[in-house]
């Protein structure tokens, strides 16, 4: 993470969309009025922030990013505050269309004790003229050849019509930049070409008509979405399930783990989908990506209002995360119990994971696929010299556990003194056990009592070549040798 947040200085991103200023009332409630059953807000201050496309671009800019935001405006007092806003946002340029038949969509959320009480809209959702939609596609030829990523934020306030959204898509290709686009409208046609799609659970259900609440059918109907409408790939956001990555061959990764607290989830998505557009401008692979842009918008719920990210926070977080994915079986059992109350299933892998290898990262990413939460048992330091002689382990368990957490597919980490995990299988009950296919049915630990309570043993691919003893051995031979 730390050499993407680097090379994520400095991406020149343009982020074109709907606009709109979200004020924010803040203030206390003490008492019901005598006029209707409703609460009674005493304000105590006011803030007013950039809001969806807006929200997306000081995101950018929160990353490093030179970000320029084109969107469309009333001729009125909210859009002096707009300009005003993004002018005070280092990194961030306002490249505005001022239409005067449409006022500056403004969103007022009322604010008390930390929860939102009362959200008040002013907006307009009428398309564009003619003219105005040629301002917004002149700007865009204008500043496309010199930036690295398009973001294309739709919130369906007429600004991108499917003609407008046709073009601008066409016009990036063109220039053979990659574009990702927020949807708001039913028919995902309308992004024909986009790089990426960055659709909520609810979103892609709606636009696939099936119930992608499940994994599988999630995976299933976004791919079928992707090759019917020319599209790389998308990022589906699913709450408390967090992001799965699909591809447009129907390959799969998905991405977990929650937020500490949430306080506000208003705007997550926004920070989402500008987290992937500023790491895909940095160059960054798709799973990269989707690693950061979940983690941002884990940290960004647990702030108040649509609030950013700073690259500071990511790195700081990330070391905190993988630090907190460690714990006792006590506390694992506690977890695993929270996440079954959120109907999430639990799988369970077990080793040593002496020096990580590729062998071990194709079988950890494989047990995710089966399982929404992955909780990985590791050897103690005291079992692995019982099991593999005086000289082992290489890495102390402190720092296998480590390792073991930094990946994305991992939840969570627990060692276990035993020679065998048995005990702690048993005490955590995983609904999927899974053990590399080297080994028999019969040959893994826990799978008639995993079985016993109807949960599922899966023997996973393993990458042939790969072996943390063999990597030993050459390293030791290799100094003998030198030796």
């Amino acid at each position: 993470m730390a050499g993407l947040l680097d090379a994520m200085t400095g991406v020149r991103l343009i982020c074109v969309g709907d606009v709109m200023l979200d004020r924010f009332v803040y203030g206390t409630v003490d008492r019901i009025s005598p006029e209707a059953p409703i609460p009674i807000v005493r304000v105590d201050h006011e803030d007013a922030m950039l809001g969806a496309a807006g929200n997306v671009a000081r995101n950018a800019a929160s990353l490093g990013a030179e970000t320029t935001l084109l969107a469309v405006v009333g001729a009125d007092p909210a859009a002096e505050e707009v300009r005003a806003l993004a002018a005070a946002r280092p990194g961030l340029d306002a490249a505005l269309v001022v239409d005067p038949a449409r006022p500056t969509t403004i969103k007022t959320r009322y604010v008390a004790a930390g929860q939102q009480i009362l959200r008040a809209d002013r907006e307009t959702a009428l398309a564009l003229a003619d003219d105005h939609r040629q301002d917004v596609l002149s700007l865009f030829e204008k500043h496309i050849g010199d930036t690295d990523v398009v973001v294309i934020s739709d919130y369906g306030k007429g600004v991108l019509d499917a003609e407008t959204l046709g073009r601008l898509i066409g016009i990036a290709r063109a220039a053979g930049k990659p574009v990702i686009a927020d949807p708001k409208r039913p028919a995902f046609s309308a992004y024909r070409g986009v790089t990426v799609i960055k659709p909520n659970v609810h979103e892609l259900s709606l636009a696939t008509g099936r119930d992608c609440r499940d994994t599988e059918t999630l995976v299933t109907a976004a791919a079928d979405m992707l090759r019917d409408a020319d599209i790389d790939a998308a990022l589906v956001s699913r709450a408390e399930r967090g992001l799965s990555l699909v591809r447009r061959s129907g390959d799969a990764e998905h991405f977990t783990g929650t937020a500490k607290q949430v306080f506000d989830v208003s705007g997550a998505g926004d920070t989402v989908v500008a987290a992937a557009g500023v790491a895909l401008g940095a160059g960054a692979d798709l799973a990269a990506a989707a690693a950061l842009a979940h983690f941002a918008g884990a940290i960004v719920v647990g702030k108040v209002g649509t609030a950013t990210v700073t690259p500071a926070e990511l790195r700081a977080g990330a070391l905190a995360e993988n630090e907190a994915k460690i714990q006792s079986a006590e506390q694992t059992v506690e977890v695993t119990r929270r996440w079954r109350s959120q109907q999430l299933t639990v799988g369970f892998t077990n080793g040593v994971f002496d020096l990580l290898h590729p062998g071990h990262v194709a079988l950890l990413q494989a047990a995710k696929t089966r399982c929404d939460r992955l909780i990985v048992g590791l050897n103690s330091d005291a079992s692995v010299r019982r099991l593999k002689g005086p000289g082992r382990p290489v890495q102390d368990e402190h720092a296998r556990a480590i390792v073991l957490a930094s990946l994305a597919a991992v939840d969570g980490v627990v060692v276990f003194a035993e020679d065998t995990p048995a005990e702690l299988i048993d005490r955590l009950r995983p609904d999927v056990l899974v053990k590399g296919a080297d080994y028999r049915p019969d040959q893994v630990v826990g799978a008639a009592a995993v079985r016993s309570w109807g949960g599922e043993v899966w023997l996973a691919p393993v990458l042939e070549g790969n072996s943390s003893s063999g990597t030993i051995a050459r390293i030791r031979k290799r100094q003998h040798r030198e030796d």
